[in-house]
């Protein structure tokens, strides 16, 4: 489909202090929407000059949760040309989710080119300092304005971006993570393994709890037994032990990560070992103490590596790696960033030029 473009005529005032950006503060000065109906499918690819939306007090969306979404970055390479991490990825997945909604699947074509177009027009928003990105945010809501449980028969995808601030301006320091075992997030046959608006809004309560902790992630539990490790709040986790990288098998519940998949795939080409299994939550506080769990860390899109340097669960509360970074995963998100940014080599074709 031909995506027509409307260029804003009153454009914003990009930030001018990189160190300050932060994280979804900002957004740029266009959008790219397409449409969609029953019987017609997807229509109306365009971009258009960032603004709200009109919608029905009565709109689908706002009753019933029919709304998932994505995220991935672009990254302003040394050279001063952008790229993409794994787009297509990202909107495949979009697409699993869709079903798993009851929703359309996604025109991932028109999708990606839309989201190429639009980054190429908002190019000057992308950020120059190192650790800084463009954040993309591809989403989709149902539109039918009735009350009553049932598929919508319209949609609107959108695609908004911002840019971010380096996850790390302080450097690569380790968090605390809090293990929930009092709430659930996901069950197997649910919506875990998707990107639904719902699943972040069941994780918020036991989040507001971790932080007045002092945590600032929480780690979920299986909801059926609650013994076995699922994912941290916004990222997939792992455990190493010595040589070998360790992370809860997909199930149902698991949001299949891109970093993730990514982290699996440069482990084995630097010569790490990797398991995906069940990993109760118990086995990993003995194997901490006893030595035998050596670094664990988180992985997404925001932080690529996020490495943990207290566990707590049950109000014990254990060290992992005398709380720094291990060099496990110093090399992982080393290898992972540097290809994102170019200055490494691309040798599994993940990036894409803009």
């Amino acid at each position: 489909m031909d995506i027509s473009v409307t260029l804003s005529q009153h454009l914003k005032e990009k930030p001018q202090d990189e160190s300050q950006l932060g994280f979804g503060h900002y957004f740029t000065d266009h959008m790219f929407l397409m449409n969609y109906e029953e019987g017609k499918g997807w229509f109306n690819p365009r971009i258009v000059p960032y603004g709200n939306f009109e919608m029905d007090p009565a709109s689908m969306v706002l009753h019933y949760g029919q709304a998932i979404f994505e995220g991935t970055k672009c990254y302003r390479r040394a050279d001063g040309e952008l790229q993409l991490f794994r787009p297509e990825q990202n909107l495949a997945r979009m697409t699993r989710s869709a079903q798993r909604m009851c929703m359309p699947a996604l025109d991932e074509v028109t999708a990606l080119e839309g989201l190429k177009k639009l980054v190429e027009i908002e190019k000057d928003w992308v950020p120059h300092q190192d650790g800084t990105s463009l954040y993309i945010r591809p989403t989709m809501i149902s539109m039918d304005v009735h009350l009553g449980v049932h598929a919508s028969r319209t949609y609107l995808f959108f695609i908004i971006l911002s840019p971010v601030g380096s996850y790390y301006k302080d450097g690569l320091k380790p968090v605390g993570i809090y293990v929930e075992d009092e709430y659930v997030r996901a069950v197997r046959g649910g919506t875990g393994f998707t990107k639904c608006a719902g699943n972040y809004a069941a994780s918020i309560l036991a989040g507001d709890i971790a932080e007045k902790k002092g945590y600032s992630q929480v780690l979920w539990l299986d909801g059926v037994e609650q013994k076995y490790v699922e994912e941290v709040g916004s990222m997939n986790m792992m455990f190493v032990y010595g040589d070998t990288i360790v992370t809860p098998a997909l199930n149902g519940s698991i949001l299949p990560g891109i970093t993730r998949n990514s982290i699996l795939t440069l482990a084995s080409q630097l010569g790490y070992k990797t398991e995906e299994k069940k990993l109760a939550i118990a086995d990993i506080f003995e194997d901490i103490k006893t030595g035998k769990c050596t670094e664990a860390f988180g992985c997404g899109t925001a932080c690529v590596i996020s490495p943990v340097g207290e566990l707590c669960w049950k109000d014990e509360k254990l060290t992992i790696c005398n709380g720094q970074i291990g060099p496990v995963s110093q090399k992982l998100y080393d290898t992972l960033v540097g290809i994102q940014y170019g200055r490494l080599e691309d040798k599994n074709q993940w990036t894409m030029r803009v």
